[in-house]
């Protein structure tokens, strides 16, 4: 009993660690694809470095339902939990609804995708390491059978499919001027996040923690 507890005491830790550094990265990440759209006049740029922001308002809501996890009561982490899986619910509206509203400006004002290295370099780290961290929040996720964590993760890994939909964009107007392809690709992402923002808060699981 005694090592299962010390176990999920750092399951609990773990969930809380990988959500403060997804707030991080994702801050970061949004400050310096600002600064690379703003300084290449990349308009698609400064769009996913507020994408970013969006994001990490999920890592906020986890690292909050996370927070002290571990000295809390199963009750007390209950109520958390259920709480958290809402909220957590409703990011993937606002993420979506901030991407769909990026599509259609994007198409109605034609802005086209143009090359950056500060910010070709920030999507090939976030495609690198995004997927690494949305391996580690499932796998936690399963562990501890958090809905919340795991509606999380899935907001990680709409990360990674904007990271490669964005550089593909940057390459298919450079190399053949299909500028088009972004806008196109980021309506499967939209989709993405509604659907699993729908499945989420029609589940509401409640992990018994």
């Amino acid at each position: 009993m005694e090592k299962r507890e010390t176990l999920q005491q750092k399951l609990y830790r773990k969930a809380f660690m990988l959500s403060v550094f997804t707030v991080s990265y994702n801050i970061l990440e949004g400050i310096l694809s600002i600064i690379a759209g703003k300084s290449s006049d990349t308009v698609s740029l400064v769009g996913f470095g507020i994408d970013s922001f969006a994001e990490s308002l999920s890592g906020i809501v986890v690292a909050w339902r996370f927070f002290n996890a571990h000295k809390a009561s199963s009750e007390e982490n209950e109520k958390k939990e259920s709480k958290a899986v809402t909220l957590v619910g409703y990011t993937f509206f606002v993420f979506g609804a901030y991407v769909l509203y990026e599509i259609i400006k994007k198409f109605i004002l034609k802005e086209v995708p143009r090359p950056s290295l500060l910010g070709i370099i920030i999507l090939i780290l976030s495609i690198i390491i995004m997927p690494v961290l949305f391996y580690l929040k499932l796998k936690t996720a399963k562990q501890l059978g958090s809905k919340s964590l795991e509606g999380d993760s899935k907001e990680t890994l709409a990360c990674v499919f904007l990271s490669i939909i964005l550089l593909f964009g940057i390459l298919a107007n450079y190399l053949w001027g299909f500028w088009q392809l972004d806008p196109i690709l980021g309506l499967v992402v939209v989709f993405f996040l509604f659907k699993e923002g729908y499945h989420t808060l029609k589940e509401k699981d409640v992990c018994n923690c």
